[in-house]
């Protein structure tokens, strides 16, 4: 099983492949390194830039069907309310290991 679903891609496409196309190099560009400066905000505990990279990725990592919605809140939550930072560091690992499994399967589906 796949660890993304490209559903909502496809329909935004409309059935132009090379528009999916740029949507899928455009996600392998961007997410991966937004990832990392996530978990290195998240290490020098740094919530206000965890929360910029988190939300920014939300659109994309909700494109993809990654369901990453509740680890992207948790980070939220520890930036706007200072709450659930206990929860940080797992929710940032479940994110990292999707979007990488994600960026590896994408690279393989698509030849890129």
């Amino acid at each position: 099983m796949s660890s993304y679903n490209l559903d909502d891609v496809k329909e935004m496409a409309g059935g132009d492949e090379e528009f999916m196309l740029v949507v899928v190099q455009t996600f392998l560009e961007e997410i991966p390194p937004d990832v990392e400066a996530m978990n290195e905000a998240i290490g020098n505990d740094n919530p206000s830039l965890a929360y910029q990279y988190a939300h920014k990725m939300k659109p994309n990592l909700q494109l993809f069907g990654l369901e990453l919605m509740e680890q992207i809140q948790v980070i939220e939550a520890w930036s706007k309310q200072g709450k659930r930072k206990d929860e940080v560091p797992e929710a940032a690992e479940k994110i990292t290991k999707k979007v990488n499994s994600a960026t590896t399967e994408l690279r393989e589906d698509f030849d890129i």
